[in-house]
């Protein structure tokens, strides 16, 4: 019960941090600051957003090897499911925090401080290329979250 717990709370601020992140501080910084305050406060907006995921995804792989070592002494354990769409999250996540969030970073302050218009324009260009790709890992794992949100609800209704 304790391991359930603890990988539903992981789970709402994995889900529920991203959720807020897209639906109200994004919007609420770019209407309140211009593109590239806003884009540097985002920058620790997520920055924060990652190290909550970094904890989460200690506390649930954490909890995953106790479950899948009880699976052994009492017959009850993780589905290769869970397993499966967790190791992607992580995976995800590592991808994101470890090689294309820092580079998508150095792209757009390189954005930031090219003055020459074509110049800047081709920053911007190298920057939203990463930037689009980023974004997109961050919704597929919060699509991945819900999966396994609702994987996890059945097998704990069982």
């Amino acid at each position: 019960m304790a391991c359930a717990t603890g990988e539903f709370l992981c789970l709402a601020v994995w889900i529920g941090g991203l959720i807020v992140i897209i639906g109200s501080v994004i919007p609420a910084v770019f209407n309140s600051f211009g593109m590239e305050p806003g884009g540097r406060f985002l920058t620790r907006v997520f920055g924060g957003y990652d190290r909550l995921v970094l904890i989460a995804s200690a506390v649930m792989l954490a909890s995953l090897g106790l479950r899948s070592w009880l699976r052994r002494q009492v017959g009850f354990g993780p589905s290769w499911t869970e397993i499966a769409v967790l190791a992607t999250m992580v995976l995800i996540a590592c991808l994101i925090m470890g090689v294309l969030g820092p580079k998508s970073i150095a792209l757009q302050e390189r954005a930031f401080a090219v003055t020459e218009e074509a110049d800047k324009k081709d920053a911007y260009s190298a920057f939203f290329a990463v930037h689009h790709l980023v974004r997109g890992l961050y919704l597929a794992n919060l699509g991945l979250g819900i999966s396994l949100l609702t994987v996890k609800v059945k097998q704990f209704q069982r």
